[in-house]
């Protein structure tokens, strides 16, 4: 047969410059699969599996045979299928330079701009920013922004990464050659004498730069590695039929046209696949199995895109990118009448997911797909673009995508045996306009909630409709249009009682059920006639320039425009060490992160990079599906019986009173047996060869289950039904409140609810465990932030001493107080399998798992009554507090308290009343999250200060200062503020950020634009540091000097992107007198530093950090002699000294707190902190009002961190803390189900800050002239405190709505909890359009998602 010639089922392709062939392969294998586990470069990271979060990113490089050049792809290896590399060049992060030979430019700019802290999302970052290089020497602002849209961060908060990128950018060059024609020297900033730095007043040193860019190694393109002559020579592997057959799926790539057809009459229900970008999420997530499926991007008529007199040809395999790239092109060289079209493609592209999912993914198969919320389809229905349809027996036809080509849900009207082989998308005229729009959680890479495209041609020259059509996504099971605003607007002239007609019918063409899936009805409804009221604004702008009677206000032409660019500037000052410092000392330098070289290069190893063990397998858990149920059943017959599995590993093989665990009560069964009160708990796990089998041995476990009731998933849950694990947990009590109530003038309540957050460490929770061949010893390789307690935990499970129990962390991917106790869930069942069959074990959670296993930030309800004066000064507060702990109990009751302590903030509340109550639901077990309930508790104490604003019609920055915390005050806990800068920082920050200014600049702006309006917000932070317990208040280190001078350092805290390794290596520096490059640190290890306490609260580098200090003041004191005797010599001549005349070059510290440390609850006595931490935060946003979107235009910051031990990752750590509270209180929302199902189990549907997110500004100050007697060197904790700062973006937006409410005649009063989704800020937005939507009463229908 004639498609049987030049076939293959050969695998060949490039990688790194090395020829892969293979004859094994399995067509389910990804690449990402394939580099990992067959070729083992664990540079590139799996961090979502969906092609969500970047961190698999890789080039993928291919000849173009038609325009004869290189195309340089950024794809997600987590998603490609390795098949579909059959033929090309794959580059990874190892593939471009290493610390063993030489770094790329882009490795070192990445590492010595401070763009790493965890690392583990680098090397997918790295390779975008080659991708970009290797396709654009010299790339613009515009450039990167676009190339990272698919890349996320957890840590960073992106500024360090954009700065140093930034160099490489056309902008960055023209400034410095400006510069250098002028003779200046520059500052170090791209904006010149326009500098952010240089613009408020400040007086900056010269020195106070985080990094100097003049030390970066030029970049030359020409030095790049080349493309592999092979494949540019020949064309054999593009002329290849390939097939490639698996156990259960067989993989075609045809070459031609015919082939295909044949294909599809052969197999008519295969899957066509370009991208693999739905359908490998469908196979990995949704267990769809598909036999055979097609690739058909070889085929000329199906990847050629081409023009005719009518418009443009789009072959349904070409990729996005080179779909955007054509039209731009047309765009570009026609007249702006033909290609109006083409410009809302265009527009639309740039919010269409991620650089790496448009390089790949198709429009035809975006088509095909039919995604109800299609970012494409609206745009292609409104326009009813015409589709070509082909078989091989009945040829070609052609359809309309309109209404009816979407048959059901993600179902068309195309035949089994047809294919979708190209797409015609007209020109338009001058008398036919189209727009499109698109609103999401987030506003790159994300999934719409609406999206819409308005289509309508005027009768010549004139405002009369000719024609009209309208198509919505996200508004019901398929895109759908609008017939009536169709019928009943033609012959209309376009106006507002248009307007208004257009608005009835469209309600009546787009009804939403309030528990439709997706939730959030009323925003919805309304984005349907917001987004068309953007189109009717932007077509009568563009009708009013040649028809005389159509004008449109000046301030309605904000409701047109989306955001302005972005201008990127920062600024961080800090205090510079002092020319008389020693240059070996490296204390209070901003040198860059221990292992920033590593992590840019891939060479930084975490838990699953550990090379496999002898004999490995694999675990793989089976969870409970059901929120609350009993255990019938249990059948794992199936499972056992397939090639590769061992074991079933259950509570069968505890010992009986063993299968139970808990951090602080042992209220967790480690094996669930009867009954399970959540999902994601697990019964059991699958031991296999390897993860695949593992994984598939695992979905085919069948448990039988009863359901019980009631299923607890809200607070509100818990309070009907008295659900509490206590009722309350804790009461404080200062003063007599109900005295306050009675006695002042004004009296509030209200109440407030934040819901919780997902920490989305971009390394999910990981374990190797291996048992060794004698005495029971164990080795432990943990991505944990508590070695030793869960060496303690493995011990006590298997009835071991815990002295042949040895945990080691080199590293953790981000940990935000998410590894601390959900690490045992992993690693008790894996020391039991490992234990049972005496062989390694590995587990590693996928991301889904892990959200749906793990919990997170608890969700609070706060509910508070508030006494004040008529100057707005608080006198006295009672207020409730209701925290959703899941389960278990977990931490909770510690969060509570540490909550309740926080919960004035930065204000001084004389007399109070607090009620603590501790949820009981069927949720997952909620945890630690970095500043563990702070930010909750804050939250309600700012949102009293609001409705106190609203009252008294004050500014509430006024009443925020009259209310600060001075010197000398106490709190209601009875510890006094020493030291206290809140006021100091409070100054500054108003000072540098221009706050009075900016104020009268925002009201300027929300006068003059009706549609867009610009808030801000001062909110201050005040943070207690310390443990809640004083034992956890100590910490040991061991020292290590060796002949040669080299030092090895030993101590417990863990590395996971804080930095706390570097801050020990530099205190080590200071104390022992000598170069950082000769002290070297491996890992945390029980066998080293015994009884470590988890590393968290922010206190690791102040107890660690003393430990380090005493261990080495104990050797610089036994090396003093020698050093006296020989003032001249050197280091390494007294340590040889030492050693000839035996005296130990070892040494332990050990370090407790003060003795003043440790509160008792029952007398209200001792010192609940050892510290505290202040900060205050400037920002300014803007909203749209018509969606509920919002840009953050700057943020300025001022924290007290004493003397920063590294002001580099003191700054990091702060814009990464700022950036995570920007998530929590801004644009992180957990959804779940009434019966308790989260629907967010990944980046697909959970949005954490992106790169887009950045602050336009973002100027960070370390308070200068500070000091703390209370940790090492004078330091103070950095890494929860800033966190809460971030509500700022929350509380700014609050003010934009305030300025929109009064623009619409509302009152300045209103709730708006956390998050402040679009969703809750447009609706907060109440004006024409919000009112024609009323709120279904509850109990008439059943909501899709509840607020827990």
């Amino acid at each position: 047969m004639d498609h049987m010639k030049n076939t293959s089922s050969v695998l060949v392709f490039f990688v790194n410059g090395k020829k892969v062939v293979d004859h094994q392969i399995d067509p389910e294998w990804t690449l990402l699969f394939y580099l990992r586990n067959k070729l083992r470069l664990c540079g590139t990271k799996s961090g979502c599996g969906e092609g969500g979060c970047g961190a698999c990113t890789v080039m993928v490089s291919k000849y173009d045979r038609t325009n004869k050049k290189i195309i340089h792809l950024p794809v997600n290896a987590c998603l490609a299928p390795i098949c579909s590399m059959h033929g090309l060049a794959v580059t990874t992060v190892e593939g471009i330079g290493s610390t063993r030979t030489k770094l790329h430019p882009v490795q070192e700019r990445i590492a010595k701009s401070h763009g790493t802290q965890c690392g583990f999302c680098t090397p997918g970052i790295v390779m975008s920013m080659y991708t970009l290089l290797r396709n654009s020497s010299k790339p613009t602002m515009k450039d990167l922004e676009v190339a990272f849209q698919g890349n996320l961060c957890r840590c960073t908060g992106y500024r360090p990464i954009m700065e140093g990128y930034k160099t490489f950018t056309e902008e960055w060059e023209l400034i410095q050659n400006g510069n250098r024609l002028n003779g200046e020297q520059g500052n170090g900033c791209a904006m010149g004498d326009k500098c952010c730095k240089l613009q408020n007043g400040t007086t900056k040193d010269p020195e106070e730069v985080l990094f100097n860019r003049n030390e970066f190694t030029p970049y030359d393109s020409s030095q790049e590695p080349i493309f592999p002559p092979e494949l540019k020579i020949s064309d054999q592997y593009d002329k290849q039929y390939l097939v490639i057959k698996g156990k259960t799926v067989t993989w075609f790539r045809p070459v031609n046209l015919e082939q295909l057809l044949q294909l599809k009459k052969q197999f008519p229900d295969a899957k066509l696949v370009v991208g693999n970008t739905e359908v490998g999420v469908e196979v990995k997530f949704k267990q769809m199995v598909y036999p055979v499926i097609i690739q058909p991007v070889l085929i000329p008529e199906m990847v050629a895109i081409t023009n005719s007199e009518k418009g443009v040809r789009i072959g349904a395999s070409a990729t996005f990118t080179d779909i955007e790239t054509y039209l731009k092109n047309e765009i570009n060289r026609l007249p702006e009448e033909k290609t109006r079209i083409f410009k809302s493609i265009v527009d639309m592209l740039i919010w269409f997911s991620g650089k790496q999912i448009r390089s790949v993914g198709a429009l035809g198969s975006n088509i095909m797909t039919g995604s109800p919320i299609s970012d494409m389809l609206p745009i292609l229905m409104a326009n009813e673009v015409t589709l070509e349809l082909q078989s091989r027996d009945n040829g070609k036809r052609e359809v309309l995508l309109d209404g009816n080509f979407i048959s059901g849900y993600r179902t068309t009207i195309v035949k089994p045996e047809e294919i979708l082989s190209a797409i015609y998308i007209p020109y338009t005229n001058s008398d036919r306009y189209c727009y499109a729009y698109k609103q999401a959680k987030r506003r790159e890479d994300d999934i719409a909630i609406v999206n819409a495209a308005v289509n309508v041609t005027f009768e010549p020259k004139t405002d009369i409709i000719s024609d009209i059509n309208v198509a919505f996504g996200g508004m019901s099971y398929k895109t759908v249009t609008s017939p009536k605003a169709r019928s009943q607007l033609k012959g209309l002239s376009w106006n507002r009682y248009t307007l208004e007609l257009a608005f009835t019918h469209l309600q009546q063409d787009l009804p939403l059920d309030p528990g439709a899936p997706g939730g959030m009805y009323l925003y919805r409804k309304s984005l349907t006639l917001s987004l068309f009221f953007k189109a009717f604004l932007a077509i009568s702008a563009d009708l009013q320039k040649y028809i005389p009677h159509i004008k449109i206000d000046k301030r309605e032409l904000s409701g047109i425009t989306s955001f302005e660019p972005k201008e990127y500037k920062s600024a961080q000052y800090f205090t510079v060490v002092p020319k008389t410092q020693e240059k070996s000392d490296a204390l209070q330098r901003p040198i860059i992160h221990k292992s920033a070289y590593k992590h840019a290069t891939g060479e930084a190893i975490f838990c699953d990079d550990i090379p496999f063990f002898e004999n490995e397998l694999y675990l793989a858990f089976v969870t409970s599906t059901k929120s609350h149920a009993k255990i019938l059943s249990v059948d794992t017959t199936e499972a056992l019986a397939m090639q590769g599995v061992h074991y079933f590993v259950s509570a069968k093989d505890l010992d009986p009173g063993k299968n139970c665990m808990g951090y602080v009560e042992r209220d967790e069964k480690i094996f669930y047996t009867d009954i399970v009160t959540s999902q994601g708990q697990i019964i059991g796990g699958i031991v296999a060869s390897d993860e695949i089998t593992a994984r598939k041995a695992a979905r085919k476990v069948r448990i039988e289950y009863e359901d019980l009731y009631p299923v607890i998933v809200t607070i509100a849950d818990a309070i009907k039904h008295n659900s509490f694990f206590k009722n309350p947990d804790k009461v404080i009590v200062k003063g007599d409140v109900e005295k306050a109530f009675h006695e002042t003038p004004h009296v509030l309540e209200g109440e407030c609810h934040i819901s919780g957050q997902e920490h989305f460490y971009l390394e999910t929770q990981s374990v190797v465990v291996v048992p060794k061949k004698e005495d029971q010893e164990m080795e432990i390789y943990s991505a944990t932030q508590c070695p030793s307690q869960l060496a303690e935990a493995v011990a006590q499970l298997l009835g071991i001493q815990q002295n042949k129990i040895v945990v080691k962390t080199k590293r953790v991917g981000g940990g935000f107080g998410g590894k601390e106790t959900k690490c045992f869930l992993l690693a008790l069942p894996a020391a039991v399998a490992a234990v049972k069959l005496n062989r390694p074990i590995r587990c590693v959670l996928e991301r889904d798992e892990d959200i749906v296993m793990t919990g997170g930030r608890h969700p609070f309800l706060i509910k508070y009554k508030v006494a004040f004066n008529n100057d707005g000064k608080i006198l006295g507060a009672h207020t409730k507090f209701y925290n959703n702990c899941g389960y278990s109990i977990d931490v909770s009751s510690l969060v509570l308290e540490h909550a309740m302590t926080h919960f004035q903030n930065s204000y001084n509340i004389p007399v109070i009343r607090l009620e603590g109550y501790t949820c009981k639901t069927n949720l997952p077990s909620n945890t630690a999250f970095r500043a563990t309930g702070c930010p909750q508790a804050m939250f309600s104490a700012e949102n009293m200060l609001q409705d106190i604003s609203d009252y008294l019609n004050k500014d509430p920055v006024t009443l925020s200062e009259l209310n600060l915390y001075r010197e000398g005050d106490t709190t209601f806990y009875n510890q006094k503020h020493t030291n206290c800068t809140l006021q100091k920082c409070w100054n500054e920050c108003l000072h540098s950020s221009r706050y009075l200014e900016k104020r009268k600049e925002v009201d300027t702006f929300n006068r003059e634009n009706r549609y867009k309006k610009r808030g801000l917000s001062v909110i201050p932070t005040t943070y207690g540091v310390g443990f809640p317990l004083p034992h956890l208040h100590q910490a040991g280190a061991l020292v290590l000097v060796y002949t040669d001078g080299s030092v090895l350092l030993n101590h417990g805290g863990v590395e996971m992107g804080q930095g706390v390794q570097t801050k020990m290596l530099q205190v080590a520096s200071r104390c022992l007198e000598i170069p950082i490059e000769k002290i070297h640190t491996v890992d945390v290890s029980t066998d080293k530093v015994p009884n470590s306490t988890a590393t968290a609260a922010s206190v690791s580098s102040d107890l660690n950090g003393m430990a380090v200090l005493q261990a080495c003041n104990t050797i610089k004191e036994r090396l003093k002699p020698y050093k006296e005797a020989n003032p001249e010599g050197t280091w390494e001549e007294w340590v040889k000294k030492a050693y000839f005349d035996r005296v130990s070059l070892s040494s332990t510290g050990y370090y407790k707190d003060w003795d003043d440390f440790g509160y008792n609850w029952d007398t209200g006595e001792g010192r609940m902190y050892n510290y505290y931490t202040y900060g205050v935060a400037c920002c300014e946003v803007e909203i749209d009002t018509l969606t509920g979107d919002h840009q953050v235009h700057s943020v300025d910051i001022v924290m007290d961190l004493g003397e920063s031990l590294n002001p580099a990752i003191d700054v990091g750590q702060i814009e990464g803390a700022f950036m995570q509270g920007y998530g929590l209180f801004v644009l992180e929302e957990l959804i779940y189900s009434p019966d308790g199902t989260n629907y967010s189990r990944g980046p697909g549907t959970y949005k954490i800050p992106g790169f887009g997110n950045i602050p336009g500004e973002f100027n960070v100050s370390l308070l200068k002239g500070s000091s703390n007697s209370r940790a090492v060197y004078s330091s103070k904790a950095i890494g929860e405190p800033p966190l809460f700062l971030g509500s700022s973006v929350a509380f700014a937006i609050r003010d934009a709505i305030k300025a929109a409410r009064k623009e619409n005649g509302h009152s300045p009063g209103f709730k708006l909890d956390s998050p402040a989704t679009p969703a809750r800020i447009r609706l907060a937005c109440q004006d024409n359009i919000t009112s024609k939507f009323q709120e279904a009463e509850p109990g008439t229908f059943t909501p899709w998602n509840v607020l827990v």
